[in-house]
């Protein structure tokens, strides 16, 4: 069972880049941090996996249809 986030990302109704640019922020929360983004941008779907692979953090859980991601934060 995954815990409760520790932050979440509200970035519904924000195009590229701001969904990830929020995602860099709240990532800033500390190593470990398990961060849930809400985005309906549809760039987001390839967006939000490329900054976990770039940054190495992890993608946790990602449903885009749903638009919703839960990423844990690198350390």
């Amino acid at each position: 069972m995954t815990r409760a986030p520790d932050v979440r990302v509200d970035a519904r109704g924000l195009l590229c880049p701001q969904p990830v640019l929020l995602l860099a922020r709240a990532a800033k929360t500390g190593p470990g941090a398990l961060i849930e983004v809400l985005a309906d941008d549809p760039a987001a779907a390839t967006d939000i996996p490329a900054w976990c692979h770039l940054r190495g953090a992890d993608l946790v859980a990602a449903d885009p249809d749903r638009g919703a991601w839960l990423v844990r934060a690198p350390a």
